[in-house]
């Protein structure tokens, strides 16, 4: 390989030049050239904006209140009737001699039914029955 020394060869000049006295007003130039920094801005509405989440959270807040209320406060230690019955009707463990058994005379009072039907009104529900012709046979 041929040797290469520094010195000897010739010099390659690069494509660009500075500028003479060019990094002297450099500092100069590039603080002109920015922009003098502005005051901070608070817009009006970002004010507003907190009183709004505030006045939120208040009215959720008092909304809720009455809710929380009625469901701890105010449970029911009575079953309705419609669970008791449905309970009744899907246990077959429960005879009717136990139901008896623990109705009382006031119970038997409220289910007593009038059962006074007027015999126009039987004669209406039965000619209006198609099925008239299977009451009878069977």
């Amino acid at each position: 390989m041929k040797t290469f020394k520094l010195d000897n060869e010739p010099k390659i000049e690069p494509g660009f030049k500075i500028p003479e006295n060019y990094f002297d007003t450099f500092s100069a130039r590039v603080t002109e050239q920015l922009q003098k920094e502005e005051p901070k801005t608070i817009s009006l509405f970002a004010r507003k904006k907190t009183w709004i989440y505030a006045a939120a959270a208040i009215l959720v807040l008092a909304l809720r209140i009455p809710v929380v209320y009625d469901n701890f406060y105010n449970q029911s230690s009575e079953i309705d009737e419609a669970t008791l019955e449905n309970y009744i009707s899907y246990h077959s463990t429960v005879s009717d001699t136990d139901l008896v058994n623990l109705l009382d005379e006031n119970d038997i009072q409220k289910i007593n039914i009038d059962l006074n039907i007027e015999d126009k009104t039987i004669e209406n529900e039965l000619s209006a029955d198609n099925n008239l012709e299977q009451y009878l046979l069977n």
